[in-house]
């Protein structure tokens, strides 16, 4: 069982995805995600997109933070069902933000979704998928970021730093025991082409 730590649903508990298929975020290192885009403004009124959702913890942490819409991306049945359902409680507590589950593969929903911006997104992989993978799915997302739009990426500390794709940059990073959390912002070039366009 995991819970919302700070913000308008802070104490929150959440349903936990049943099963060994999803590795839920430790509450220690979404206190040390949240800490940072904390300090760089990154939840209050922003569009967040949290990708390979699971139970939607992180995506709904975001969304106690003040975050004006929020949009959990979640492949596994199982695993949407627990978002819609971790989505409603959260919800009562934060009626302003506009939350939606979609489930469908991360490559096929940005796919379809050409014409959105974000200004966070949230992307915390099965730890199976390999760094190639990884960066063909973030590629997807090269153009997509609002003004100042970070993307923030959950490894294992045994995986090694992928080559993050064209139009990326990674700006920090941190270990916290068994995971590591890369940083990216879009470059000088892409960033420059970037709409602010919804």
């Amino acid at each position: 069982m995991t819970r919302i730590i700070a913000g308008r649903a802070g104490g929150q508990r959440l349903k936990s995805v049943p099963g060994s298929a999803t590795r839920p975020t430790t509450d220690r290192v979404k206190e040390s995600l949240f800490a940072r885009l904390d300090a760089w403004g990154m939840c209050e009124g922003a569009r967040v997109l949290d990708l390979f959702a699971g139970s939607g913890a992180l995506g709904l942490e975001a969304a106690s933070r003040g975050a004006a819409t929020v949009t959990l991306v979640e492949r596994a049945a199982v695993a949407a069902a627990v978002c819609r359902e971790n989505a409603t409680l959260v919800a009562a507590s934060c009626p302003d933000t506009k939350i939606t589950t979609v489930q469908s593969a991360v490559a096929g929903y940005l796919g379809r979704a050409a014409h959105h911006r974000w200004d966070l997104v949230l992307a915390d992989p099965p730890y199976p998928l390999d760094n190639a993978e990884l960066a063909r799915t973030l590629s997807r997302l090269v153009g997509r970021l609002g003004p100042g739009g970070v993307i923030a990426v959950e490894r294992s500390t045994r995986t090694e730093e992928p080559a993050w794709p064209r139009g990326l940059r990674r700006f920090e990073d941190g270990e916290h025991g068994e995971t590591r959390l890369w940083f990216l912002e879009a470059d000088d070039d892409a960033a420059a082409g970037t709409s602010d366009a919804d």
